[in-house]
């Protein structure tokens, strides 16, 4: 049964739209704007699911990132209006992977693909090797374990 679980995605989905202080003169989204849209759709799916930065805090942890990846497809202008799908990947190890698309809300365009890793630490900065409790306690919540 807990295999069928596992496959339980948590997908959440975030609109933005482009904003003058975010295209270069040419009109374009300036490449490191991205890593902003990609954090966009972590907060929001941290809001969504019960596991944001706030969440952690509470609990005494940190998720420093230590991975993030953007392949760049297309790009976005000025007032361009786009959706960041962000997908939850299960591990067993002790970190969060998330998974993100942004779209082009007008045409469905797949304008990037991302991944962000993020870590637990305890408030010293020592890492977490097995899941944090609160960790724990949010996959059994969702099925994971």
């Amino acid at each position: 049964m807990k295999d069928q679980k596992a496959k339980k995605e948590l997908v959440c989905r975030k609109r933005i739209v482009v904003r003058f202080s975010e295209v270069d003169p040419m009109g374009v989204v300036w490449h490191g704007n991205y890593a902003k849209y990609l954090e966009d759709g972590r907060e929001a799916f941290g809001l969504e699911f019960g596991i944001g930065y706030l969440d952690f805090n509470k609990n005494g942890l940190f998720a420093p990132i230590v991975r993030l990846e953007c392949d760049y497809r297309r790009s976005l202008r000025y007032g361009d209006s786009a959706v960041v799908e962000t997908r939850y990947e299960f591990t067993e190890s002790s970190k969060l992977v998330l998974h993100y698309t942004i779209e082009n809300e007008t045409n469905g365009e797949v304008i990037a693909r991302g991944k962000s890793v993020q870590v637990f630490t305890d408030e010293s900065g020592k890492l977490f090797l097995a899941y944090p409790p609160f960790y724990e306690q949010w996959l059994r919540s969702h099925g994971y374990i």
